[in-house]
């Protein structure tokens, strides 16, 4: 099983970073997880869904089909959900199993080391603020050590940002990554793949940050296929 290191941080667009989860999970990978402060009140403000950071369980981010509700904005985002159903409780326990979680402050988490091996690292979606904090060397807490390692590591390291307009600060900021050999690849869904839902706009991205990633998916139609 191969590990990935995935960071959930406070800009808009948390989606993203569910349809990720499922899909990694899926896909057979080990997930290391952590979660901004902000993160979760952006969880909270735009999907309804609640995680207590101190007592992190998976079921409370990957939610089953049997616990949402008609009215909930993750089956209204992806009403389709069957190829990836029933990952919370396949991966019960995620300590053990598909996701081990590290909380955000947890410095003595093995992906604050670079002997500790990854596959690499994507933050979705990523935070203004956090990418200033990568850029700027700072480490102030695990979800910028973990990329800090992965730079100095020169491991696969993709930011995934959802801003708009963009400031010539963090212009310069995604410039400065770029130089550095991060993957900066903003939330911005394609249209040739003739999308008809949100969940279409929400697979395009989460496909492209798998294409980059080297895993296989069938998420979106590709240009130039039949």
């Amino acid at each position: 099983m191969h590990d990935l290191v995935v960071a959930i941080t406070g800009a808009s667009g948390s989606i993203y970073a569910i349809r990720l989860l499922e899909v990694l999970l899926a896909a057979g990978y080990r997930v290391h997880l952590t979660i901004s402060e902000s993160a979760a009140l952006v969880l909270s403000r735009e999907l309804g869904i609640h995680v207590d950071l101190k007592n992190f369980k998976i079921g409370q981010l990957l939610p089953e089909d049997s616990d949402l509700t008609s009215e909930s904005a993750l089956a209204a985002f992806i009403p389709d959900r069957s190829s990836f159903a029933d990952i919370s409780s396949v991966f019960g326990d995620p300590k053990e199993e598909g996701v081990i979680y590290h909380h955000y402050k947890d410095f003595t988490a093995g992906i604050a080391s670079g002997s500790f091996l990854t596959s690499g690292m994507v933050i979705c979606p990523c935070s203004m603020g956090t990418l200033a904090s990568i850029a700027g060397g700072h480490s102030e807490n695990l979800i910028h050590r973990a990329a800090d390692v992965h730079l100095k590591e020169r491991r696969k390291l993709i930011v995934v940002p959802r801003e708009t307009p963009l400031s010539s600060i963090q212009l310069e900021n995604m410039k400065r990554l770029a130089d550095a050999g991060v993957t900066v690849m903003p939330a911005m869904p394609g249209f040739y793949h003739t999308p008809r839902s949100i969940q279409d706009l929400v697979d395009f991205v989460v496909g492209r940050i798998c294409d980059h990633l080297g895993i296989e998916h069938k998420l979106f139609k590709r240009w130039g296929d039949e």
